[in-house]
This record gives C-alpha cells, structure tokens and sequence, in this order.
C-alpha cells in the first residue's frame, strides 16, 4: 500500500467518524488524534478480543492505575536517566527532529547509532533538513516523558506515565497477597500513556497520547515452562531471528528446541500474540516477528520480539514481547526497600548452604535507638539479591532507610529451610493499541473497481456496524417493518444501523466504506406474494444477496457473527 493510499485512508476515516485530527478547529497539534463514533466502538471491540484472550482464556487479572507517577517510580525504573531519544534542529528554519529517522534511508539500524555515528551519518550522506534544506545542528539528548509537579505549589516532581507497565510493578505486593502469594501470577492493565515525541510525522504510528494494553507475568525463574504450551506448539510462526536478515517459518516447538527463541513462556505468547491480531484482521502475510538485535536489546532483557506488520510506512512495530528478567521488581525494591519476592515452598524441608543478612546490633542501636528492633528484624528478612552498593534500602513503617553495611554483613550459613525467597521474572506482552488499530484498517482497506469505491473489509468481531437495516422506501408499511427488525436485532452485542435516505446503492456504498459485514433490506416482496415475509441479506465482501425470513434476522446476524459462512444460509 503506497502512502497515498494511507493518505486516502485517512480521509475516508476522518469523514465517516473513525478518526479525527486533535484540536482541528485551533490548527491541531501533531501526534495526536480522536476516535470518533466508529473509531471508539472498533478500538474497544479490539480491546475486548484482547480481554478475551488474556482475562477470560488465561485468568489473568485487571487493574487500573494512576497516569501520574511520582519521580521515585521512574527514577527506579530508568525512565529518567534513559528514556530519551536524539534530537536535532534546523540551524535556519528551528524546526526539530529525531536523529535517527533522518538517517532512516541510508543506514541499517539507527535507532542503535550514537550521536558521533549519526553527526557522521549527516555528512557523508549531506543530509539537510528535509523542509528547508538548511543545515543541521548538534545533536542533543531529549527526554520523551511530560513533566509536572503533584499539588500547587509543590516541589514533588510527578511525569504523566509512558508506559502502563510501572503502576503494576508498584502493586505488586498487592497483587501477589491477591493471588494467594502464588506463581504465576498474570496482570494485565489499559490504559493511556504518553510520551513527547519530537516529531510524529506518521500519522496514528507515532502519538504523544496513545493507548496501550499491557501484560505483566510474573513467573519463578527457575520454572518458565507453561501448562497450555502444548495447545499451541505446532502453531506456525514467521521469525526474523537477530543472526539473519531472512524470516524463516517454524512451529513454536521449533523455535523453542533450536533456541531461536528463550524459552516455551515467551514462545508460548508470541504465538498468543499472532492469535490476537488475526483475531482482529490483521494479514498473517503481511505480519512477523522480529528478534531484537543484541546492541538494540535492553540490558537486561533475556529475549525480545517485536510484532510487525507491513504497512505504507514499511515494517512497523505493532508490539513487542520480552523476557525482562528480574529488572523491574528489583529495582523498585531496591529504591522503595521493599520485599518484592517470591517465597518458594519446597515439598520438604532442605539443607541448603545460603548467604544470609546478619544485622550488627551494637551498630543499630546507638544510630536508630527505638526503631533498631526493627530495622534489624526486617534486615534479617533481606536476601543478598537486595544489597546494591553495599547498601540495603529498608521501608520501615512507610519510613525509607538506607542501611549501609556497617550495619549488617552477609555471613554463609548451612540450615535446614522449607523453602527460599526468589524474585520473580517478568514476561511481558505489550500492545500498542492505535497502532494496531490502525493497521487493521490499512489491512482491511480495498478500492473495489468494479464497484467504484472503497472497501474495509473489517473482521466481523472488529467491525462498529454489524448490520444495516434499510426500507427499499420509506413508505408503504416497508419502513415499519424495517424499524421492527432493526429494534429486534440492535444491542450492544450486536450494533445495526438503520438508513432509509438515497438510493440501495448509495447505502451499501456507505455501509461498505465503513466495514459493515451484511445489509438487510426490506423491500414490497417482503410484504406481499410468495416472498411474503422475508427479507434480502447481502455480504459485504462479495455482494452476494439471500431470501430468509424476517423474523429469523437477529439470529441469522448472531451466527453469522459467531463464524457461519453466508453461502450456507
């Protein structure tokens, strides 16, 4: 599809109400956009597949957190130091740029390169800016994340959230407690994040408020193995591993026994991940999945996919499935001083050799007097995975207390223990929910010639409109029976539509353009001679039309939506 067609795209979305540019009526503002009628009804029908899956099918639990974070969370999480992408303005014009898509068309992976390799990149290839031609300047470090302060006045510095992922990390005491302190433990959270892109130049791919829906599984990391694997190991997945610029396909067994991929968790929702988005429409042809390279990894991540579709823009990331190891828990314990582990209970009881925190109680004493008792039980309760500098981060009755290790020491200890703390790792699924939203509509987007307009032939799942209920006239008794059917097939379930205005062509012209799978028209056969009674059904996708009876529409729209194939009706 050429970005023409994206372009026409666009205008067909913003006039039938899927999308609209943001602030229009004052210029807009770049990188953000709202749902209108029908963007809002698919974008929660895509919502409500991923529930499906992750709520219903694998019983993973939802919460909703705070979009405003205090600094502390994301001062533990990285975002402050690292959450950045390299900028450059035009020396004439001002205007701003990321480095690294200007470098896009001349070097393989730039989002890797540093800003000397890109300073560099702009000369040998003389690139200029791409408005003015003007030069451009030096390259400078820009943190993506919204500043603000929490409370008037206030010196507490908070960011608008970029990610969902911090709020469950932050709760997961809570969540642990709820899950009967059991792994593995499933959450999944939506929402809104946001990040201060410096300049979106594509559409719905790239917005500063956008809509996520994340997965958090917290797992034992020394049992990544997954019950339901086996339902999905001879699933055919498209992989473009880091050691090869050629996908190859391989079942998720495969994948697995030959290490492409770390291990059958991971695997195991790659595969889940290919699931949800042929669930919603998008082209298994035009969809793979791609390893992160090893300089483009995270640090600590032990695998990362990225889901990417094919659109006018090229290879896009639609999600991105990673191990992240123990990361995320450890951080936050290490800078709130909280116990963020996993109590493993053995069958029977071990002897197991272990590094133990000891506290120095003659140290503890004099330095925090009524409180020693304790800080040095709750020391005692720490493992050496919590000491990071030479320093255990305690929180004592909502108090922060870094302890350096004048106050305690690590001794080897031999002892017979019913079980032994672990920090969980985490598997996560993220989903990007505009981008795939809108990948289903390029996906779903035809210009049918012999009809002379456009197509969107969206999923019946995914659709807003399920149905349109039209009178061949709006007289005669045709428009009451109409009215009947529509008020017998219209529910939440089941969104239907009635029109009566312009020819039968021009109304599946409209409803065609917007994605609805079947019309329904009543017309005088309906009412009178040996068709009394019934009504025309036709499909979308092929114009093919049926007879059946009036009364039987809602039903026949049910099955139809459940998967029955209209040629046998």
């Amino acid at each position: 599809m050429s970005k023409d067609i994206s372009t026409e795209l666009m205008s067909v979305c913003k006039r039938r109400g899927y999308i609209w540019p943001s602030f229009e009526l004052y210029g807009g503002v770049a990188g953000m956009f709202d749902y209108g009628p029908l963007g809002t009804s698919m974008r929660n029908n895509i919502l409500e597949a991923w529930r499906n899956i992750y709520k219903v099918r694998e019983g993973f639990i939802e919460i909703d957190s705070e979009t405003i974070n205090p600094e502390d969370v994301f001062k533990a999480s990285g975002h402050v130091e690292q959450f950045s992408d390299y900028m450059v303005n035009c020396t004439e014009c001002q205007l701003p740029f990321r480095a690294d898509h200007l470098v896009g068309n001349f070097c393989e992976n730039p989002d890797t390169m540093s800003p000397a390799e890109l300073e560099k990149a702009f000369r040998d290839f003389n690139i200029k800016c791409p408005e003015c031609g003007g030069e451009l300047g030096k390259i400078e470090d820009f943190n993506l994340m919204f500043k603000t302060t929490i409370g008037p006045g206030s010196s507490r510095i908070g960011y608008l959230r970029p990610e969902t992922a911090q709020g469950i990390f932050v709760n997961f005491q809570n969540l642990y407690r709820y899950n009967r302190e059991k792994l593995p433990l499933g959450v999944i959270q939506t929402g809104r994040g946001y990040r201060n892109e410096i300049s979106p130049r594509q559409g719905m791919i790239r917005m500063r408020e956008f809509n996520m829906m994340e997965v958090e599984l917290f797992v034992n990391p020394e049992d990544k193995s997954w019950p339901r694997f086996s339902e999905v190991q001879n699933g055919e997945l498209t992989l473009l591993p880091n050691d090869t610029d050629k996908t190859v396909t391989m079942t998720v067994a495969e994948a697995v026994d030959k290490g492409v991929i770390a291990n059958p968790v991971l695997a195991y929702f790659v595969y889940t991940t290919k699931q949800l988005l042929e669930r919603v429409g998008i082209d298994t042809e035009k969809l793979r999945f791609r390893q992160h390279l090893k300089d483009e990894m995270a640090h600590y991540a032990a695998d990362c996919w990225d889901a990417e579709v094919l659109l006018s823009y090229g290879w896009t990331e639609i999600t991105g499935i990673a191990d992240r190891g123990c990361w995320d828990l450890s951080r936050h314990s290490e800078f709130s001083g909280a116990d963020l582990s996993h109590f493993e209970m053995f069958d029977e009881p071990k002897e197991m050799t272990f590094k133990k925190v000891v506290a120095n109680h003659k140290k503890l004493g004099p330095a925090f007097k009524e409180k020693a008792k304790d800080i040095a039980s709750a020391l005692e309760s720490e493992t050496e995975d919590n000491i990071f500098d030479n320093k255990i981060t305690l929180n004592i009755n909502g108090e922060r207390i870094v302890l350096t290790d004048e106050y305690f020491e690590v001794r080897e200890v031999t002892e017979k223990v019913n079980g032994k703390r672990v920090i969980p790792h985490v598997i996560e699924p993220s989903y990007g929910l505009d981008r795939i939203f809108y990948s289903v509509l390029e996906h779903s987007y035809f210009n049918d010639e012999k009809r002379g307009y456009s197509i969107m032939k969206l999923v019946p799942g995914i659709a807003p409109i399920k149905v349109g209920i039209f009178p061949l006239m709006d007289k005669d008794g045709l428009d009451v029976l109409a009215k009947k059917i529509f008020a017998d097939v219209h529910s939440s379930e089941t969104p239907a539509y009635y029109d009566d205005s312009g020819t039968i062509g021009k109304r599946y012209a409209r409803m065609d353009e917007v994605g609805t799978p079947w019309c329904v028209t009543v017309d005088y056969d309906s009412l009178k001679g040996p068709n009394k009674g019934t009504v025309t059904i036709r499909e979308r996708d092929t114009g093919d039309q049926k007879r059946i009876p009036a009364d039987d529409v809602a039903g026949v729209i049910r099955q139809l939506i459940n998967g029955k194939e209209f040629s046998t009706l």
